[in-house]
């Protein structure tokens, strides 16, 4: 398929006012020095640059009518031209990231594969803070030090997500049902973890130019609102930044949790195929 280029510079141009909504208030931050303890994980954790952010690719599969040569994915990294024409180059992109993609194809199918389970209620980050006094996050703890580690006494951990297990504290790991390591995380992800369903934004951006704008922004929203509810489901209080509390120590909370677990699980699902898809399309065995 071809864009001619009033057709690619509208949607570039799309693309670019979505993510400078979407991080105005970052940025703002960091203009003075500030951090967000609940936003600033989106931009730290998965570590990206605004600037590779407003990058609006085309996607696998679409070339760009560039007949003035003009497009600045020209300059791009994972781009071929050919003449008044741009597009992706995915055998040279496959080539040189092929370890990468194979490892992120990996942990798709496994998480896809893997019957998907709603039995942690958000308890990963109270392990993080479990008989610890050093919180992770400079915020309060909504049923304080004693009141967390209760709520941790009275469940059992079943933690499936390698990289939240090995934030939890040392007096909390061995509570975890199974023991997680990076070399088995295969045989444990699974799409009803919230934050496998967070690190679908992760996959789009380490898969660069293969991956469409509309699908990044997708994703990048769905990791906003698994952000919200891990937040609203910590033993944190987080509500003098504008979030609720979901007490998953509650059947109440729990109830919410879960619910909203899996609706965040079934709007990833159509991520996690179409990324799929994508690496099956550019030839990644």
């Amino acid at each position: 398929m071809m864009l001619q280029p009033a057709q690619w510079r509208e949607r570039q141009q799309a693309h670019e006012a979505a993510i400078d909504e979407r991080v105005s208030a970052r940025q703002h931050r960091r203009s003075r020095g500030l951090t967000h303890p609940v936003w600033d994980f989106l931009f730290d954790y998965y570590p990206v640059r605004v600037s590779h952010l407003r990058r609006w690719h085309p996607g696998l599969g679409i070339t760009l009518a560039d007949p003035g040569q003009t497009s600045p994915h020209r300059g791009w990294a994972g781009y071929r031209s050919d003449g008044g024409a741009v597009y992706c180059d995915s055998t040279s992109y496959v080539a040189k990231h092929h370890t990468m993609l194979a490892g992120i194809d990996s942990l798709l199918a496994a998480a896809r594969n893997q019957p998907a389970r709603f039995d942690c209620f958000g308890l990963h980050e109270w392990a993080m803070v479990y008989r610890t006094d050093q919180p992770r996050h400079d915020l309060p703890l909504r049923l304080g030090h004693a009141g967390t580690d209760a709520v941790v006494d009275a469940h059992r951990l079943r933690c499936t997500h390698f990289d939240a297990y090995r934030f939890f504290t040392p007096a909390a790991r061995p509570l975890n049902l199974t023991v997680l390591t990076r070399g088995t995380q295969t045989e444990h992800e699974q799409c009803g973890c919230l934050h496998a369903t967070m690190d679908l934004y992760k996959w789009c951006l380490k898969m660069g130019p293969l991956v469409p704008g509309e699908l990044l922004l997708a994703a990048f929203d769905l990791a906003v609102e698994c952000r919200r509810l891990d937040m609203e489901a910590s033993p944190y209080d987080c509500r003098s930044y504008g979030l609720g509390v979901v007490a998953i120590e509650t059947a109440e909370g729990k109830a919410e949790y879960v619910r909203r677990q899996r609706e965040l699980a079934r709007q990833g699902e159509a991520i996690r195929d179409r990324l799929r898809r994508i690496l099956a399309a550019a030839t990644i065995e």
